[in-house]
């Protein structure tokens, strides 16, 4: 007609390096001395870990972290895990020796600002990353100690387990799950939050170190995570969200912190964002349908609207709606309205019709900007939802007395599917219902404009499509209906098609039925 997204967030399950993600605010140490950003450098965080041949965690999840914080990702292998959602199947440690080589590869040439260490595995490895790290002295160490597996066996033998908490000393951040804190104060594992504030304070002091605790392997509806130093216990709240796919979440979570901190951001500051972002990250998990087990979290879900793709969404389905186009050109109505030889009737007619639907297309606009995500958005919707019933209306009105209208059945089909769109509470497939009014009149207007003179029996109602502020008002809902698709999930990106193909059908419709 006339136009104008099991709980997650409880990172509890455990594969060589996924765990507890839950994480909190704070920090002991003043990571706001370390000027990276400030030189408008990416932060050169080096990951030392294992691998996940599916992405999900290990060093794969760590540079996904790294990147998605504007930091320059490198690793250093310890261990080829063959992995994958549904578990570990086999390890491969290479030699010290290849380990010591890959170090000091990196440390030889290029400046570090940040090291998150995760999966090292045995006493040895532990012994040569300890003797690197004292050499190299990087100004900001992480330390994710893959201790537990996900069943709660015991992934390290004691020899490597007393490493690991001699290693703590080392690192400026620790990272532990419940169950790993446990192991590290060697007592059993915490199962309330003052229990584990309490344990995570003891490792903090004998450590002289900053703990993050992290509160995902608790029970209830929420999720808090601390920062847990010398000068208190820095908590963030949080909530856990429903998915099973927290794969990676602890790689992740301890790499996020370490390039927040070469960034300049305090533990407490670096937290309290690394912990938006992976909320997000969890909620947009299961979109990536990876793997048949604990999928992984959505590393670029903040990046991924931002993304742009070619062709856009809203010119994919305008090519595909080809045929449905090519038969509104031909019709009747169009060819004699271009043409003004469209007999008077048919086009009063028509226009009573397009004035009800208006009326009701003016609450599916208004519902638009209710459902938007930005300020922006709400007020180009809103805009558009008035224009509907102050300027269109009275052009309507300018040729059709309102009163006694009923509508006819091409109306009734038409706004029925706009209102029911408008239900669903999706605001993508909204956005897609409500696209075909605004580009096909813009198309119609643009094809015709400078084809008539003002003679023409309907030049009014052809220039006010014509127009230049209403292609423009079309421009900028494509550019809409393309965000939304980026950020929309593939089962959401299809119900738009089908809602934006449909709108396309019944503009035919409308068109048909003032000569049949």
């Amino acid at each position: 007609m006339s136009g104008p997204g099991t709980r997650s967030g409880d990172s509890s399950s455990r594969d060589t390096c996924s765990r507890d993600t839950s994480s909190q605010d704070t920090s002991s140490r003043d990571t706001s001395s370390h000027e990276t950003s400030s030189r408008g450098v990416s932060p050169r965080v080096l990951s030392i870990a294992g691998t996940d041949p599916t992405g999900g965690a290990g060093v794969q999840a760590d540079l996904k972290a790294i990147a998605a914080f504007g930091g320059y990702g490198m690793a250093v292998f310890t261990a080829l895990v063959a992995q994958n959602t549904l578990g570990v199947r086999e390890v491969h440690v290479p030699p010290t020796a290849f380990l010591d080589a890959q170090l000091r590869a990196v440390s030889d040439d290029v400046e570090i600002d940040a090291v998150k260490i995760g999966m090292l595995g045995s006493a040895q490895v532990v012994a040569h990353v300890e003797a690197w790290l004292v050499e190299v002295q990087p100004p900001i160490v992480v330390l994710d100690p893959v201790m537990v597996a996900t069943s709660g066996d015991r992934l390290l033998d004691p020899e490597a387990e007393e490493a690991v908490r001699a290693l703590c000393h080392r690192a400026d951040l620790v990272t532990p799950n419940l169950p790993e804190l446990a192991v590290l104060v060697a007592q059993p594992r915490a199962t309330s939050w003052d229990a584990a504030v309490a344990q995570a304070q003891f490792l903090a002091a004998r450590a002289d170190t900053t703990v993050l605790l992290k509160g995902g392997h608790l029970d209830g509806a929420h999720s808090p995570d601390a920062v847990v130093d010398a000068s208190g216990v820095h908590a963030v709240a949080g909530r856990r969200v429903d998915t099973r796919h927290t794969h990676g979440t602890g790689c992740s979570l301890s790499s996020a912190m370490a390039t927040l901190a070469a960034h300049g951001l305090t533990w407490p500051e670096a937290l309290e964002r690394a912990k938006a972002w992976l909320t997000g990250a969890l909620e947009h998990a299961e979109a990536l349908h990876v793997g048949r087990g604990n999928g992984p979290i959505d590393h670029l879900h903040e990046l991924r609207p931002h993304i742009d793709l070619a062709p856009s969404w809203s010119a994919a389905r305008w090519d595909a709606a080809a045929p449905t186009r090519a038969q509104v050109d031909a019709c009747a109505f169009v060819r004699g309205l271009a043409s003004g030889t469209l007999p008077r009737a048919a086009f009063t007619w028509y226009l009573g019709q397009d004035l009800l639907y208006l009326r009701e297309y003016a609450r599916v606009l208004a519902r638009a900007a209710a459902l938007a995500p930005t300020v922006a958005e709400q007020r180009f919707w809103a805009a558009a939802s008035v224009s509907c019933l102050a300027e269109e209306a009275a052009l309507h009105e300018s040729h059709v007395d309102p009163t006694g209208l009923t509508p006819a059945a091409s109306t009734l089909d038409y706004t029925a599917h706009l209102l029911a769109a408008s239900a669903a509470g999706s605001y993508a497939v909204l956005v897609a219902a409500i696209l075909p009014c605004f580009v096909l009149y813009t198309d119609i207007g643009a094809r015709l404009r400078g084809t008539f003179d003002a003679d023409h029996a309907y030049a009014d109602w052809l220039t006010a499509y014509a127009d230049e502020a209403f292609a423009a008002s079309s421009r900028e809902a494509s550019t809409i209906a393309d965000a939304a698709a980026r950020a929309a999930s593939p089962a959401e990106r299809a119900a738009m098609a089908t809602a934006y193909d449909r709108s396309m059908a019944l503009e035919l419709e409308f068109f048909e039925a003032p000569l049949r």
